[in-house]
């Protein structure tokens, strides 16, 4: 959990996290860009990458990745893709 690879993946998560979270707000609510409470949105979005960030933390399996079944790819452990 200490090391830059796994932040920066923790990082990643949250910043997809924030903006799937806004994006649902703005479409969910059926409003246009002009429509929308910024502040609320971006209040949300916050929110869910804070809780992003501990479930993050939380379900740390190690310095490996964020996740319980994520690794991060590092110079020793480059990535080897999954599927063709």
């Amino acid at each position: 959990m200490g090391t830059g690879a796994f932040w920066k993946a923790t990082a990643e998560r949250a910043a997809r996290t924030f903006a799937q979270s806004v994006l649902a707000l703005i479409t969910g609510d059926g409003l246009g860009v002009l429509d929308v409470d910024w502040g609320q949105a971006a209040s949300i979005g916050g929110l869910a990458a804070i809780a992003a960030v501990l479930t993050g933390i939380v379900t740390s399996g190690g310095p490996v990745g964020p996740g319980l079944t994520e690794t991060v790819a590092t110079a020793d452990t480059p990535r080897r893709p999954t599927s063709i």
